[in-house]
């Protein structure tokens, strides 16, 4: 329960700094493959969201 807390408040602290990583991708799956604003929009809300939890665990058990 608490390295869940612990893991959450991270990546909550993340989120700011893992939206640019977010959008690089973002436009290099576009460069690959045309992709309306609303999928690009998602798309970015969604790669943050995962960086962010994935750098947050890592930090965690790291």
């Amino acid at each position: 329960m608490n390295s869940t807390i612990m893991i959450l408040i991270f990546a909550m602290v993340m989120l700011m700094f893992m939206a640019f990583p977010a959008m690089k991708i973002v436009e290099w799956i576009e460069s690959k493959r045309e992709l309306s604003s609303k999928s690009q929009n998602i798309l970015t809300v969604v790669f943050t969201i995962i960086l962010s939890l994935g750098i947050a665990i890592f930090l965690e058990f790291f």
